[in-house]
């Protein structure tokens, strides 16, 4: 009987022991918790992250390996970083619209209880790695990112409206980015001006002013440039009868009425009660792109 005795209060020892050093364990963490600097900020979904490359232009120019002021390997890059994020990132996107160097992805739903710190994080860290990889960049490329609500206030907007509203304000920049870089680079080539020179002269023009003079000056006509360039491209999830596929859209309509009737399956998605991660309607044209 002494000996059990003796074994209980070792055996009761021991697990005091254990517990004291568990304390100990989690009174150290929670003290390197306090020196994090910590923003208790959570996005309610439906959202956008949209990414944009940071430094890509000295990337890009210094590199002499893509065209200016557009270059279709780079686009294509872009356009494959982002299927690799729908196939490998372990997020859910509904779409991704891209052009330039910005890439915008549409949530039904996000992980990490929408904390903003790692979506920004984990989406710009999972694309500047894609992207590295696609193009095989000798250089280290970054992004950042930032989430932007698209949900329906008041019940005033149409079925997807919020979402279309902001692909709308994202083609139009998509339209601008066009509009002054062949605008830039056209004054660059056809009057040897220097860049601050050019920067100089664009200033204060309107948009009809530079489509006559790059018409005028370099022939240039910026309604015959690929839709790619002027339009953004499309990357969604699509049924191919059985199965799901990643389908590139470089073809587009201007977002509105003419791009809700190609793509009305995407409205499904866009909003509702209790929206859908995938675009239902089966397609069986061949893919764009």
């Amino acid at each position: 009987m002494l000996r059990d005795e003796w074994e209980r209060r070792r055996e009761e020892k021991r697990r005091e022991e254990k517990a004291r050093k568990k304390r100990e364990k989690s009174r150290d963490k929670d003290k390197e918790k306090e020196r994090e600097i910590y923003a208790e900020v959570r996005a309610v979904p439906p959202l956008v992250v949209r990414a944009d490359g940071r430094g890509f232009k000295r990337v890009l120019g210094d590199s002499g390996k893509f065209a200016k002021p557009y270059d279709e390997r780079f686009a294509r890059g872009m356009a494959k970083a982002a299927e690799m994020f729908f196939k490998k990132s372990g997020f859910d996107p509904v779409l991704a619209y891209t052009f330039s160097d910005e890439i915008s992805f549409f949530f039904e739903q996000v992980p990490f209880r929408g904390r903003v710190e790692k979506l920004d994080s984990v989406v710009a860290g999972f694309l500047a790695s894609a992207l590295t990889i696609v193009l095989g960049f000798e250089e280290p490329v970054a992004f950042d990112a930032r989430v932007i609500p698209v949900c329906a206030c008041g019940g005033e907007r149409e079925e997807g409206g919020a979402v279309l509203e902001y692909l709308t304000q994202r083609q139009a920049e998509a339209w601008r980015n066009h509009l002054n870089a062949y605008a830039y680079y056209g004054l660059v080539r056809s009057k040897g001006l220097g860049g601050k020179e050019a920067e100089k002269r664009l200033r204060g023009m309107k948009a009809g002013e530079i489509h006559e003079m790059l018409f005028r000056d370099c022939g240039i006509n910026l309604n015959e440039t690929p839709k790619w360039q002027r339009r953004g491209i499309l990357v969604v999830k699509q049924r191919y009868e059985k199965d799901y596929k990643i389908v590139q859209h470089w073809n587009l309509p201007l977002f509105g009425k003419v791009f809700s009737k190609k793509f009305s399956f995407l409205k499904k998605s866009f909003s509702g009660p209790e929206g859908i991660r995938t675009l239902d309607r089966p397609v069986s044209h061949k893919k764009i792109g």
